[in-house]
């Protein structure tokens, strides 16, 4: 099973921007596409954005539609979420999910790393 190992969290005012990096151990990380979640307190967990196996396709929650952005860097088993214009509702725990399917789906994730958390002060 895939180890997933977030990182890149932090403290930030609102308008502000974070990148989080999610590390994957393995030798088949670029079969498959990868997601990021999140889960703010009180709420349940949420889907943010996914991207296939190539990174060629990506899907967005329209939360942060035009505000993130995934990307993937297979030679490095790195999946990648660049946060802009954060807003205080962005304020979460962020979870990197592997799916065991190739599009840039939120569904089928079958590995989840511990996440990181992001918080956004107003």
């Amino acid at each position: 099973q895939v180890q997933l190992v977030e990182s890149g969290g932090g403290l930030v005012q609102a308008g502000a921007s974070l990148r989080l990096s999610c590390a994957a151990s393995g030798r088949t990380f670029s079969s498959y596409a990868m997601g990021w979640f999140r889960q703010a307190p009180g709420k349940e967990r949420e889907f943010v954005a996914a991207i296939s196996y190539t990174g060629v396709s990506t899907n967005y929650a329209d939360s942060v539609k035009g505000r993130f952005t995934i990307s993937r860097d297979n030679a490095k088993n790195t999946v990648y979420l660049q946060m802009n214009s954060l807003k205080p509702e962005d304020t979460a725990v962020y979870y990197c999910a592997r799916s065991l399917r190739i599009d840039a789906t939120p569904y089928g994730m079958d590995s989840w790393g511990k996440g990181t958390l992001v918080t956004v002060s107003s």
